[in-house]
């Protein structure tokens, strides 16, 4: 595990309370929603391929939405990683002051934007998925349509809320393979599942029924293949409602 010193300032975040629509409720035998995994990794961390691996399994369970982010700190170590960007850099420090870490580190899971583990430890990250499931509510239903070319149309059903959730557009491809050149990872060929490569707000949620039109023009032509919605209490709280599907059928 590598660690980065981090500056905590305290953030309070409300408690959020949901109330699902009885017409659009799950069946009790199905989860009431994946549950979303977010693996900070860098290709220049050598502690990071056994993380990278473990999130390429979870990625086969429908039950999980798991999100590889590579952060952009390692840059200057030896290898550029191509896949790094400063957005999820701000998003993983942002996770440590909510979750009272005193630093960064790769490989970091975060699991619903709740709870966090060292990425590459399997029984601690199994045991937090397995937690989450446990005591999951069901949350409010989230849609994503097409519209017309190049725009998306995202559905957030009503529920309870105290204050306001964020609702985030994350952009990522399936899979992607890396010959790292340089770096402590220099010679090997390191393997990727769900590469995220953008990461924006395009809205909030109050608990009302509400619709979002959004220009994903960007994302068409950098060729993203798809697209999930994040519904995150206040910016980068508790994850309480996603959904995901391929960007060319979210946009044709």
């Amino acid at each position: 595990m590598k660690m980065v010193s981090l500056r905590v300032i305290p953030v309070f975040v409300a408690v959020l309370v949901f109330a699902a629509s009885p017409a659009r409720t799950e069946p009790a035998s199905e989860p009431a929603q994946p549950v979303v995994v977010e693996l900070f990794t860098s290709q220049g961390c050598s502690s990071c391929p056994p993380a990278d691996a473990y999130l390429m399994q979870l990625a086969k369970d429908p039950g999980i939405l798991a999100l590889s982010l590579h952060v952009d700190y390692w840059n200057g170590l030896g290898w550029k990683d191509p896949f790094s960007s400063p957005e999820v850099t701000v998003r993983q420090r942002s996770y440590a002051r909510n979750l009272g870490a005193h630093y960064v580190y790769t490989p970091q899971m975060v699991v619903m934007g709740a709870a966090h583990a060292v990425g590459s430890n399997r029984s601690d990250v199994a045991r937090l998925i397995a937690d989450t499931r446990a005591g999951m509510a069901p949350a409010p239903t989230v849609a994503i349509d097409h519209m017309a070319r190049n725009t998306l149309t995202i559905r957030v059903g009503a529920g309870q809320v105290k204050g306001r959730a964020t609702v985030w557009l994350v952009s990522y491809d399936t899979r992607h393979e890396t010959r790292v050149a340089a770096g402590e990872n220099g010679g090997r060929t390191l393997a990727y599942s769900n590469v995220v490569r953008g990461i924006r707000s395009v809205g909030a949620w109050d608990g009302s029924a509400t619709s979002l039109t959004v220009d994903v023009t960007e994302e068409m032509n950098d060729g993203y293949q798809n697209c999930a919605v994040l519904v995150q209490a206040g910016e980068t709280g508790p994850i309480v409602a996603s959904a995901s599907m391929p960007m060319r059928i979210a946009a044709r």
